[in-house]
């Protein structure tokens, strides 16, 4: 057998998605990295784009990603945040999503992060219409429904 030279390269693309179980809104976020300030910037445009404030609480259900770090102000007013517990993805309704954002790009080779990053941001662009398509697959039989 012939040895041959591999050149590794890496490029780096990561999607960031919020959505609501009962509603099926969704927001997806392609950003350059993941980080703590990466985050944060990410969770106040969100906050801002819904209207997040003192009249207006939105509840974030994160996981224990050393990421999910609020700034040392705090997140944006109107955004109020539970931890679910350890290694219980199962928990996490956006964890469902994954599969209907990577459906396009399953088993292709892309030429560029470019191109990747177009067919990923169309295929959001589109969950982001399909509220009904979000909601069966997020809305756990035991998810605690909106009174308001």
């Amino acid at each position: 057998p012939a040895i041959r030279p591999v050149q590794p390269r890496y490029e780096w693309l990561y999607l960031y998605a919020f959505v609501c179980p009962e509603s099926g809104a969704s927001q997806f976020w392609l950003v350059p990295e993941v980080t703590k300030q990466a985050y944060q910037l990410v969770v106040a445009a969100f906050a801002a784009s819904l209207g997040a404030g003192p009249d207006h609480h939105v509840l974030l259900v994160e996981d224990g990603a050393g990421f999910h770090v609020p700034p040392v102000e705090g997140h944006p007013p109107g955004i109020e945040t539970i931890t679910l517990p350890p290694y219980s993805p199962e928990l996490q309704p956006v964890e469902r999503a994954w599969n209907l954002t990577d459906r396009p790009l399953a088993n292709r080779c892309f030429d560029s992060l470019d191109e990747l990053q177009d067919v990923l941001g169309r295929q959001c662009a589109w969950l982001e219409t399909q509220p009904d398509l979000i909601t069966q697959h997020t809305l756990f039989h035991w998810w605690p429904l909106c009174t308001n």
